[in-house]
Formats: C-alpha cells, sequence, structure tokens
C-alpha cells in the first residue's frame, strides 16, 4: 500500500499544480477553454512532465519495471492481438446492450460514412495513446513496484483501486451562479474528491476495477504490458465508435445495467469482465500447476 500511497500524492500533488495555475492563466483571456476542463489538461501537463524524474527517484526507469522488457516485435505483435481481443471482448458487450434496447441506434445522417471513419480513427489514435499512458503507469510501474515489496494479490488489487479512482477524480463545472474566482477554483477542486465517492458512481468503479484486475492478470501472466496496452486500446475504441452511433435509452427497464459513467460500463460490463478475470486466473492457475507437476 505505501508505493500505491507514493504514487496516489504524485499525482494528486500534479492536481494541486493545475488548480493553483488554472486561476491565474484564466485570467489572461489566452484560453477560452472552460475552467474545469483547463485544470484537468493543466494537472495532465504536469504529469507528464514530472513522470520520468519520478520514476527514477523510484527506480522504475527501466524497460522491465516500465513492462517492455521484450523485443520490439514481440511488443507489437502482443499489442496487436490485444487489440484485435479487446475488440472483441467489448463488442459482446455492446451487442448485449443493444439486444437487451439499453443502447439504440440514432439515425444516420447523409455524410455518416466518412463520420464513422473520422470517428473510429480519432478513436484508434485516442486509444492507442490512452492505454500508452495509463498502462505505462498503472500496470507499468506502479505494479513493478508494488510487486517488488509485496505479492501478486497486493499488486492486482491495489494497482486497480488506483486505476479505479483516477478515472472518477476529475475536474466537473462550477455550478451556475458560481463565481470562477479563487474561491471557485478551490471550490472546483473540491469536486474532484467529493464527485469521486457518490453512490451513483458504484457500477461504473465496479466495472473498471475488474477490468484492472483483469490486465493486471494479464501484465502477471506475461510479463510486460503489450497485451494489456492492445487490450485497454482495443476496448476504448469500441466504446467510442459505439457512443458515436448508439444513443442510452433511458426507457429501458434493463437501463440500470449500463453505467452513467459512458452509457456503456456499468453492472452488465462488471459481470463480462469479471466472469473473463475469473477464467483468465482459472487457466493461468492450472497451467502453473500442471508446470510444477
Amino acid at each position: 500500500m505505501r508505493e500505491t500511497g507514493i504514487f496516489f500524492l504524485y499525482l494528486f500533488g500534479c492536481l494541486i499544480l493545475g488548480a493553483l495555475l488554472t486561476y491565474p492563466l484564466m485570467q489572461t483571456g489566452w484560453i477560452a477553454y472552460d475552467p474545469h476542463r483547463v485544470m484537468g489538461r493543466l494537472a495532465q501537463v504536469f504529469i507528464l512532465i514530472g513522470l520520468w524524474p519520478f520514476l527514477k527517484a523510484m527506480h522504475l526507469n527501466d524497460r522491465t519495471a516500465l513492462g517492455y522488457g521484450i523485443s520490439r516485435a514481440r511488443f507489437l505483435s502482443a499489442l496487436g492481438r490485444g487489440w484485435l481481443l479487446g475488440v472483441a471482448i467489448l463488442l459482446v458487450l455492446v451487442l448485449n446492450l443493444l439486444l437487451l434496447e439499453i443502447r439504440v441506434p440514432h439515425g444516420a445522417g447523409v455524410d455518416w460514412l466518412p463520420a464513422l471513419l473520422r470517428k473510429s480513427i480519432q478513436a484508434l489514435i485516442g486509444g492507442l495513446l490512452t492505454s500508452l499512458l495509463e498502462e505505462t503507469f498503472f500496470r507499468g510501474a506502479l505494479y513493478s513496484a508494488i510487486r517488488r515489496r509485496g505479492g501478486v494479490g497486493s499488486a492486482i488489487l491495489w494497482s486497480s483501486f488506483l486505476f479505479t479512482l483516477v478515472h472518477f477524480m476529475k475536474p466537473h463545472a462550477l455550478p451556475e451562479g458560481t463565481a470562477f474566482d479563487w474561491l471557485g477554483t478551490g471550490q472546483m477542486f473540491g469536486q474532484v474528491f467529493a464527485d469521486a465517492f457518490q453512490w451513483r458512481h458504484l457500477d461504473s468503479m465496479a466495472a473498471l476495477f475488474l477490468a484492472g484486475v483483469l490486465l493486471a492478470l494479464v501484465r502477471e501472466h506475461s510479463g510486460h504490458i503489450g497485451w494489456c496496452m492492445g487490450l485497454h486500446a482495443g476496448w476504448i475504441f469500441v466504446i467510442q465508435v459505439t457512443r458515436h452511433l448508439t444513443d442510452g435509452n433511458q426507457a429501458s427497464p434493463n437501463a440500470w445495467l449500463a453505467g452513467n459513467y459512458d452509457g456503456i460500463i456499468g453492472w452488465l460490463a462488471a459481470g463480462w469482465i469479471g466472469l473473463l478475470a475469473l477464467g483468465f486466473w482459472s487457466f493461468t492457475r492450472n497451467q502453473e500447476r500442471e508446470r510444477r507437476a
């Protein structure tokens, strides 16, 4: 847990820096975005700027610790196959959401094909970039840091916990009528933590936690993050394309199965990914037993 706390403090410090810089930067008039988006982007910038010095200080600045300790050819092969598998896993979920009428296709415009191609390219690139950063941080550095001092269980549990928590620690817009000043900036910063622990997020948190568990199991079994990056990027691709092609249907009696995080990741996703994680764990455990025998 000590390593998890250090990684959390690093992210927390970057968020504080982002919050402190948001108001004076917005006062310059150079940026026309919403304050909460500026705060989030600034925090991400500080995370990227300080990441390598932080990893060096934690003695995690080598390829193996970060999950890249195999040849480039093997890594790219695992990434590509992982992407295809990630797409297949999420397509099963999406098909069930459609069958249960939790999500419904919306009408296509006259230029639906070019729009779909643009969105697919954006989802592909965005998914790869997001998975590169998050898998390097969570299943690479954080997992290695915990694994060095503790067991597999601790590494899986705590890396998945922080992975889940960070997804909900995002600045949100100030309530209507609230002035954007230093006090408003402080309120926006406080909402990052207040909103992360709302009961309405429980279903999406469960799904993301189990996704983290599955990715950590894959990391442990493979010894690198190539498969993890591919799976993660494939999931993001399907989610973004699905949101482009369909709408949530709150009138469906099964709507509670999809979370309000993105309208896709909820109890149904938690059950499906949890089942896959259990199956993968059972399979790899049996393999290990047979190897020892």
